[in-house]
């Protein structure tokens, strides 16, 4: 079930928050106000703005910034946006007359200072620190992006693989235990998640 913020109950997340960190982190633009699932944490020191959506139990940590003001950002299940990581859209305009929203799937861990812009990542995706994955870029489920990589607009990444570069290239399939990996990773922040909400009620 989701929440727009102001109606969310006290001790389902972001409402647990102090006033005045509240009104800071969310914010609503032009009418849209973001809507949370359950147990979402969201860090007082972030900013989630607009026509966003996030699944049950997912987190955004300090200084990212989750911007839905010219098209829709969605956020799945157990996701974790982690500190001074960027979520954007791309704008309907001449160059692009739909534009492409921000979809985030569920399990997915994205990394220190990821920028997101207008692209599509399905299922349990690790997003390495300060990867870049542009406008119109489909990540289908189970991939891991390296750090620091580029996938340039457009491209389409295969379930099952790791990619790195800049830009980003397929090297190699996954592991089992790489497999594994995305939801230790996602439970992983859950937990820590539920340890920061315990610290504001």
């Amino acid at each position: 079930m989701l929440h727009s913020y102001h109606q969310r109950p006290a001790k389902e997340g972001i409402l647990t928050l102090k006033h005045e960190d509240r009104d800071h982190s969310l914010r609503s633009f032009e009418g849209h106000q973001p809507q949370l699932g359950n147990r979402v944490f969201i860090d007082r020191n972030a900013s989630v703005i607009g026509n966003v959506t996030i699944g049950d139990d997912s987190s955004v940590w300090p200084w990212a910034v989750v911007r839905g003001d010219m098209h829709s950002i969605r956020i799945g299940q157990r996701t974790s946006i982690q500190d001074g990581s960027i979520c954007h859209i791309t704008h309907a305009g001449p160059y692009n007359p739909d534009g492409w929203p921000l979809v985030i799937g569920d399990d997915c861990t994205i990394g220190h200072g990821v920028i997101l812009h207008g692209c599509t990542l399905g299922n349990r995706i690790l997003a390495g620190m300060r990867s870049t994955i542009m406008d119109g870029v489909i990540i289908q489920d189970d991939v891991v992006i390296g750090a620091n990589s580029l996938v340039t607009p457009g491209k389409v990444l295969e379930s099952g693989f790791l990619y790195t570069g800049s830009p980003a290239r397929k090297i190699r399939s996954l592991t089992e235990k790489e497999m594994h990996y995305f939801t230790y990773s996602a439970n992983n922040y859950c937990q820590l998640k539920n340890r920061y909400l315990a610290e504001y009620r």
